[in-house]
């Protein structure tokens, strides 16, 4: 299981699917669920794999998109300008390495840099770039070059590029987009699981898209599938790293899987939150409990599709998301797979009715 997850991992992680441009996470999700069930996509994207059974329709997503960049504009002299898609930290971006793919599919090596801090006057050099004054340079020497003889075109997506690493700590990995793989490992593993077995419900596996850029690709989701519960899940920011309470810590490395019962887009629904920490509790399940000031997820969207549709999020904590290298602890991840499966099997006629029996 350990190494089947970390190849799984890796494959997702190094996928370049920003925002709008999800096609290779979807080609994975797909080849790896082909054979549990029938696959579908709505009209946005978003991918599904049912996998039929009697009782409630219960769906299980992670979503599928990085944040990255479009090519906003290229230069005279063969330099992209990139517009940010979904949240970026400026801080965190020059000299990092980025991939361009092209309209053909191909892909193109580029770094983000700036005017060099040598020949700016030292109050400026003391400053946060902003993401305007940074440039993407792919080696061309002009616009013409860069259009014709590399492809690159306005609007092409532009991913970080950053390999999978082991760290010597054994479980812990290094890479981007861990928010959101992990989920998409997630949904995928647990779907493998279920499917070799009896679940008292109709289970639907699901791949959004659009997540960083508004909670999109969940809105005709939830139209398009109706489920009757959704289990979100998510690679949330870790709270243990210096510049944090230890002790208050809610998403630790190592921690197990991360329950979220409210942020700013969602209040979990109560009933499946508490069965979420029984669940994981009995069937002895490492967890963390957490209470977000910030952020959101697709269940932001869920919650509120259709007439109301009872909502939990079950994450695994990243260290630096939203970057070019996130760390996560692998026990975490298989502790997510653990409790999603574990709970599926719980999600009834009689339980899941009774999330929403408020008379």
């Amino acid at each position: 299981m350990h190494a089947k997850a970390v190849s799984l991992l890796q494959e997702l992680t190094e996928a370049h699917s920003v925002s709008g441009h999800e096609e290779e996470v979807r080609s994975i999700f797909a080849r790896e669920l082909r054979e549990y069930g029938a696959l579908s996509t709505d009209r946005t994207g978003s991918v599904f794999c049912e996998l039929p059974g009697a009782g409630p329709r219960v769906l299980i997503a992670g979503h599928m998109d990085e944040v990255g960049f479009l090519v906003q504009n290229i230069t005279h002299d063969g330099f992209l300008q990139i517009q940010p898609v979904g949240g970026w930290w400026e801080h965190v971006l020059l000299a990092q390495r980025v991939e361009i793919r092209t309209r053909s599919g191909k892909k193109i090596l580029g770094v983000i840099s700036s005017k060099p801090p040598h020949f700016l006057p030292e109050a400026v050099r003391k400053q946060v770039m902003t993401i305007d004054q940074m440039f993407v340079d792919v080696g061309g020497a002009s616009r013409h070059e860069v259009e014709s003889e590399f492809g690159i075109s306005l609007g092409d997506p532009v991913a970080p590029l950053s390999a999978f690493t082991a760290m010597e700590k054994p479980g812990y990995y290094l890479a981007k987009a861990f928010d959101n793989r992990v989920g998409m490992a997630g949904a995928i593993q647990a779907g493998q699981i279920l499917a070799g077995g009896p679940h008292p419900n109709h289970l639907i596996l699901a791949g959004t898209v659009q997540e960083e850029v508004g909670l999109r690709g969940a809105k005709t989701a939830a139209h398009f599938v109706k489920p009757d519960v959704a289990i979100v899940l998510e690679g949330p920011p870790a709270d243990d790293t210096p510049g944090f309470s230890r002790a208050d810590s809610q998403g630790r490395l190592g921690g197990g899987v991360q329950i979220r019962l409210y942020d700013p887009s969602a209040i979990m629904n109560p009933r499946l939150a508490e069965l979420a920490i029984r669940t994981a509790r009995e069937e002895n399940i490492p967890h963390q409990v957490t209470v977000r000031r910030s952020g959101g997820t697709d269940a932001g969207s869920f919650h509120l599709a259709n007439e109301g549709i009872p909502s939990v999020v079950l994450g695994v904590p990243a260290r630096y998301i939203h970057s070019h290298n996130a760390v996560i602890d692998i026990d975490d991840q298989l502790h997510l797979v653990a409790l999603t499966v574990a709970l599926a099997r719980r999600l009834d006629e009689a339980v899941v009715k009774g999330l929403t029996q408020y008379l």
